[in-house]
Formats: C-alpha cells, sequence, structure tokens
C-alpha cells in the first residue's frame, strides 16, 4: 500500500494545478466550493452557497482516516458512514488521480489507471455549456414559454383589468404548467430515489430534498386473511364488504348506471357544507385506493380527481371573497404534517391561490397570520 504521505503530496499538487474558478460538488449535500488555499498540514475551502460559514479548513489528518478507512476496507468506503458535513473530504480526495467517487452506488473508490472527479464547471466549461444548450421535448417547457410569454404580455397585478378572453388563457396554461410539472416531478423523483442512499438532504443552488419512507400496506390473499381474523376470533361477516374498485369495473360491462349503486350529490363551488363532506370522502378514498391498489393506481387516481376537487375547494373559499376562518377550520380539521390524511396538498395549493388573490388586489398585510 503507497505510503499516505506520498498520496497526500500528490493531492496536493492536484490542487496546485486546478484551474481558477475550478468548482467542486460535495456527494452527499451536493454544495458547491472552491479550493481556497492549499497548505503542507491542510485545504481550505470556501463554500459558494452559503452566507455563513463560507470558509473552513480540512486537516491532513481527516484525509489520512478517510484514505485509511478506503485502502483497508476492500478499496472502498460507504459515503453515508461520513461524519455530519464531512464530504467535503472525499470531494477534494477524488481529485487525486487514484480516487473516485461512484454516487450511484454511493462510495468513493480506490482505483488503477484514469478516474473521475468531483470538478464541476469552470468558466469555459460554463460558457461551453451555455453553447450546447438545447431545447427539451418536454409539455411542461412550452407551456412554461408560453405562460411567460402570456405574463409579459398582460397587466396581471391587478387581474380584474383583463379581458375575459385573456383570463381563460392565463387559467389554461397555469392549469397546464402545474399538470406537466407534477408529471416531471414524479419522473424525477423516481430517478432520485435510485441515488439518494442515506437520509440526509442534499442540497442545490435552488433547495434540497431528502429521501423519506411511507410504510404502505397491501391485504395477503382473501382466504389467508379471513382464515386469520376467524382463527382470532373475529367473524368473516365483520371484514366484508363492497369494493368500490370493483363496482367500477363492473359498471363498464354492465348497463347499470351510476344512480344504481352510488347515492350521488352534486357538490358545486360555494357550499362549503358539501365542502367538508368532500374532504372526508376525498381523504377516505384515496387511503382506500392506495392500500388496495398499491402506488400507480393511487397516483392515476390523484393526477384525475386532484385538480377537480381543489377548484370545488378554491370555490368554496372564495364565493365573492376570501373566506379566511373556513380556510383555517379546513386546515385544522385537516393539519399538514399531522396525521395520515391526504388532504394537505389539497388546502395547500387553495390558500397558496388565496394569497396571491390577496397581494394582488389588496395587499400583504391582509393576509391573516
Amino acid at each position: 500500500m503507497t505510503p499516505f504521505s506520498v498520496s497526500w503530496h500528490t493531492l496536493l499538487e492536484e490542487l496546485d494545478e486546478l484551474p481558477e474558478g475550478a468548482t467542486l460538488i460535495t456527494p452527499l449535500s451536493h454544495d458547491r466550493l472552491h479550493i481556497a488555499d492549499v497548505q503542507e498540514q491542510r485545504v481550505v475551502i470556501e463554500f459558494l452557497d452559503r452566507d455563513i460559514d463560507e470558509t473552513r479548513p480540512l486537516q491532513r489528518d481527516q484525509f489520512e482516516t478517510l484514505y485509511r478507512r478506503i485502502t483497508e476496507e476492500s478499496g472502498e468506503f460507504k459515503l453515508d458512514r461520513l461524519p455530519p458535513d464531512a464530504d467535503p473530504y472525499p470531494a477534494v480526495l477524488s481529485l487525486h488521480p487514484r480516487f473516485e467517487i461512484d454516487e450511484d452506488r454511493g462510495v468513493i473508490i480506490e482505483k488503477e489507471g484514469s478516474t473521475t472527479s468531483q470538478l464541476h464547471d469552470t468558466a469555459d466549461t460554463y460558457a461551453a455549456e451555455e453553447q450546447d444548450r438545447t431545447e427539451p421535448d418536454l409539455d411542461v417547457y412550452a407551456d412554461a414559454l408560453l405562460l411567460v410569454d402570456t405574463l409579459e404580455r398582460h397587466e396581471v397585478d391587478v387581474l380584474e383589468e383583463m379581458e375575459t378572453d385573456a383570463l381563460v388563457n392565463l387559467y389554461t396554461l397555469l392549469s397546464g404548467v402545474q399538470r406537466n410539472a407534477n408529471d416531471l416531478r414524479q419522473d424525477v423523483a423516481d430517478v432520485l430515489l435510485q441515488r439518494l442512499h442515506h437520509d440526509r438532504p442534499v442540497g442545490g443552488p435552488f433547495g434540497s430534498v431528502q429521501r423519506t419512507t411511507r410504510r404502505n400496506r397491501t391485504l395477503k390473499d382473501d382466504e389467508k386473511v379471513l382464515e386469520t381474523l376467524e382463527e382470532a376470533g373475529i367473524d368473516r361477516d365483520r371484514v366484508l364488504g363492497v369494493d368500490r374498485d370493483k363496482v367500477d369495473d363492473a359498471l363498464e360491462v354492465t348497463e347499470l348506471s351510476e344512480s344504481d349503486v352510488y347515492e350521488i350529490e352534486e357538490t358545486t363551488p360555494g357550499d362549503q357544507n358539501d365542502v367538508y363532506t368532500l374532504l372526508a370522502a376525498w381523504n377516505e378514498s384515496i387511503a382506500a385506493t392506495l392500500e388496495r391498489s398499491g402506488g400507480d393506481r393511487f397516483r392515476a387516481v390523484m393526477k384525475q380527481y386532484r385538480p377537480e376537487i381543489i377548484e370545488l375547494v378554491d370555490g368554496a373559499a372564495t364565493n365573492g371573497e376570501i373566506d379566511w376562518p373556513f380556510l383555517r377550520e379546513c386546515i385544522e380539521a385537516y393539519p399538514p404534517g399531522v396525521g395520515d390524511h391526504y388532504c394537505s396538498s389539497i388546502l395547500a395549493n387553495v390558500v397558496a391561490r388565496c394569497i396571491i388573490r390577496t397581494r394582488i388586489t389588496q395587499s400583504v398585510d391582509e393576509i391573516p397570520p
């Protein structure tokens, strides 16, 4: 094994040869940093996205500890075993010709031959990236461009003075951006889940994300469940019931109408009593869908019906003027982050709309605390 002193001086030489403005990205928090100073016993780094603690010395003995962990443990070390705030060390060490970070596996490895590093960009590569930009073939991109154009063409600060056709165009574009952005957001989340190997937040210039785990339940085979419950003294009649999804499937292949099997009540914007019932039914239906049919069906139902639910709640909250006490009652019934319910995103969307309307038509002071 090569003595650490030799590898250390090789690393210092690599750092001295970095081009001006070279940026490193830490593998866990994805903080951007520059090398501010290279000394015999330490490397001083400067974070680019922090207002406090912008500079920080990285000590040689800590590099040596990481070096020994890698070289003595089959040539690799899992990054999620690093102490808090220690991910600048592997980022800098990756500039050594024999060390490389594999973010997909969440490890730093010792390799023979050339390796990649956490070097992000310089002024030259940034200019090249600017020249290589292309227009993505995404619905949300096209809708966003149209939305920006519409916002620039109209005085949206005073919505009441806009023509009806302009308002219709604006509303349609906003709905399209919201829908397509949510679809793309889910696709991005699916890829991110494969890359986040820890419970620490991963940050970038625009914010941070953190992997969370939910516990989803799926019933075992019907007969197995019924037999298990009967052995525990529970009569099977107590748990048998009508499956709404199967009823909907049956309606599609028969001449029965919805009114033959459903009690149907029309809910209209502005009827707040109906909205209380609507939120309770939505929460129950979504929970049942997730438990019985899994994530794919859950996402399909959310995508199909969530915009309509938002419009109904929004209509009830803004019939004539914004009814802040009504919104407060809804939020108190379904507080965000408390309990296992599915109304938070609905209410958050409606509240955000009301805040924007109030800021545009009145003032920030009119928004209740």
